[in-house]
């Protein structure tokens, strides 16, 4: 008996290896979870073809569920098909008498970014709490049953199988592996993309490389406010160099306005707070707390600068989408230049050192006899929201990446396209946001005061459109990939396209593009572009 037992369990054993390394097969593999994922394994479905999401991610919606409920929407009218049809299911959620659980729905008003927050006519809402966005992802995967293989993560130094300028399979850490005829990358970094050896950029081209005026190093170009405007010393004892410079300042010289560099626009989390006691939870002293690390805001502050709450936007239900705002705000600036090209384990090192700063920023604001008294007693109404990101310590579960790689496709969105100056005849969507690129270095000047750098803010004057070719590879490098997220664009050009509807939109396009390849076995360079622009046209892309 004893040795009947051991031989059905090494059957058993057995049969669960061969099983766990049957590949899986769909027609189209789509790896990350975003908003682009969502939208485009949606997609596929609408076009009765088979689909599987291999999301490194738990959560469903990148930025879309994970604290950005103030969406960047620019024109909304150009946000079409499945874009819409999110914000459509968002207005519908808050339509819901049982939705307003901590405020009447008269009591929040209708404030959105350049637009309503609630558009009654087109029964769209722009501004959402991050768990409705999650349940509207979910909602869709459900209704369409779409298979996901979540917290699977891409081998990425050898689980891309290729066959000359395809790929045929991907693996993931796990062992699991996915075939298909056409493959999605919809992460945020890029990582299929640079895997399958598709070429890609990291930072910021130089101006003259394709006669740009706001690309590259940006000195003495102070947008928005996120800027010093009054002088601050960079020197832990003010004006003395010697004493050495406080943290959070580099001490690189910052290079020559319009030059090419590798810094990265910074990033942060998108904060869910509340100011309600019922749903709140207090600040609290984070593990590797360091007060020193906030002097340069305490010398902000003595400046007289009052707009410490301005990027506190309303959501429903008391809540607000908190984002960078100022000199010196949630914005960890000069601290994820490597994060792009990382490994995973060093990525998790990064995004934990902005959790610590951004949580310890909170907690000194809150809590530390140098903040101005009014500061920190308004600063003890606001907590973390006690509904929101209830398995991550109420904290948001995604880092804003505004930016990692970025393809070099067969085509290349400038800021000439962007603001119209040149134009696109093959769109798959459109943009209309400002040229927005946050700050990518905190430097000395000549003086020894501190100042900014990177922060651009130029208005779109109109509407544009987003090339195809910007989503697709060279055909010398992969036949069939597709990169809706980490397009082909210029850093400043990424700086407009980089919005979460606009990720939905090159999502579904990208789908509609790989099943045409598909039926008409080709690769992605060589469809037809009058029957992919046809197809979106039918599904209410706006083009």
């Amino acid at each position: 008996m004893k040795h009947l037992v051991t031989v059905l369990l090494f059957c058993l054993l057995c049969f669960t290896q061969v099983h766990a390394q049957t590949p899986v097969e769909a027609d189209v593999v789509i790896y990350g979870g975003t908003s682009a994922a969502i939208t485009a394994a949606v997609q596929v479905k609408k076009m009765n073809r088979s689909v599987v999401i291999v999301s490194p991610d738990k959560h469903l919606g990148g930025l879309s569920s994970g604290g950005l409920g103030f969406t960047d929407t620019g024109n909304k009218s150009v946000i079409g098909g499945l874009a819409r049809e999110f914000y459509h299911r968002v207005y519908l959620h808050y339509q819901q008498p049982s939705a307003w659980n901590w405020q009447p729905q008269a009591e929040y008003g209708n404030k959105g970014q350049g637009t309503p927050a609630m558009d009654g006519a087109e029964r769209t809402m722009w501004i959402f709490e991050p768990h409705v966005a999650e349940q509207v992802f979910e909602d869709f995967v459900k209704e369409n049953n779409i298979k996901i293989y979540r917290n699977e993560w891409l081998d990425r130094e050898k689980g891309v199988t290729k066959k000359g300028q395809k790929i045929v399979a991907i693996k993931t850490l796990s062992g699991k592996t996915f075939r298909g005829k056409m493959f999605i990358d919809a992460t945020y970094e890029g990582d299929l993309m640079a895997a399958a050896k598709v070429s890609y950029r990291v930072g910021r081209e130089a101006n003259s490389e394709y006669n740009e005026n706001w690309n590259g190093v940006q000195i003495g170009v102070l947008h928005h406010g996120h800027y010093f405007k009054k002088p601050v010393s960079a020197y832990k004892v003010p004006g003395d160099a010697k004493s050495g410079l406080l943290p959070l300042i580099s001490p690189q010289p910052p290079g020559e306005k319009g030059s090419a560099d590798k810094r990265v626009q910074a990033y942060c989390f998108r904060m869910c707070l509340t100011d309600l006691p019922a749903n709140r939870i207090p600040f609290v002293r984070p593990a590797g707390y360091d007060s020193t690390q906030y002097e340069l805001l305490v010398r902000v502050f003595s400046n007289g600068w009052e707009e410490a709450f301005n990027k506190y936007d309303p959501i429903p239900n008391h809540k607000t989408d908190v984002n960078n705002h100022g000199p010196f705000s949630t914005d960890y600036i000069g601290m994820n230049y490597d994060y792009p090209e990382a490994s995973y384990k060093k990525r998790k090192e990064i995004i934990a050192a902005h959790a610590t700063y951004q949580k310890g920023l909170l907690y000194f604001m809150a809590t530390d006899p140098r903040v101005p008294d009014d500061i920190r007693t308004h600063m003890n109404k606001w907590g973390l929201s006690r509904d929101e990101f209830k398995d991550n310590g109420n904290w948001p579960h995604q880092l804003y990446i505004r930016e990692a790689r970025r393809m070099t496709g067969m085509e290349t969105m400038t800021e000439h396209e962007v603001l119209g100056k040149k134009q696109v005849v093959n769109p798959v969507g459109m943009g209309s946001y400002t040229l927005d690129s946050h700050n990518t270095q905190r430097y000395v000047q000549e003086d020894g005061t501190v100042q900014n750098e990177g922060d651009v803010e130029v208005r779109v004057p109109e509407p544009y459109r987003i090339s195809y070719g910007s989503i697709v590879p060279k055909k010398e490098e992969c036949e069939n990939l597709l990169v809706p997220v980490c397009v082909s664009s210029t850093h400043i050009a990424y700086g407009s396209i980089r919005m979460e509807p606009v990720f939905m939109i090159l999502g579904q396009s990208a789908a509609t593009a790989a099943i045409q390849a598909i039926d008409g076995k080709k690769a992605i360079q060589d469809i037809s572009y009058d029957q992919l622009k046809a197809q979106l046209l039918k599904d209410k892309q706006q083009l």
